[in-house]
């Protein structure tokens, strides 16, 4: 369990979380990085409408990297699909090749 002290945008508080300290200073700093450069390019120094469009920001990055993984999942499903596919035609021609062949061949003599 980490604990981390946040003191960001006019805010300050403590919170506690499920993960190692480590790790949430990494998601503070990333956090800082897009608060800073919000505040930088849009000249907004409002903190709610900063932390407004740092959430937006995250938000978008999210559901890119989501809809980004989907389709993966979806090329991947679709490759499995094409291999199982590919291996029960192989299956079926060997099958019909061998009622093909002679019955000799086949072991069926009589």
């Amino acid at each position: 369990m980490g604990k981390l002290r946040i003191d960001i945008l006019g805010a300050s508080f403590a919170v506690q979380a499920n993960e190692n300290d480590e790790y949430l200073k990494k998601l503070l700093s990333y956090y800082r990085q897009i608060t800073d450069a919000i505040q930088g390019s849009a000249r907004v120094q409002d903190p709610l409408q900063t932390s407004i469009l740092a959430g937006l920001t995250l938000v978008d990055e999210l559901y890119k990297s989501k809809k980004q993984n989907y389709s993966y999942d979806k090329v991947i499903h679709d490759d499995e699909a094409e291999r199982i596919a590919m291996e029960m035609i192989e299956k079926i021609d060997e099958v019909l090749d061998m009622d093909d062949s002679p019955a000799e061949e086949q072991g069926q003599i009589s």
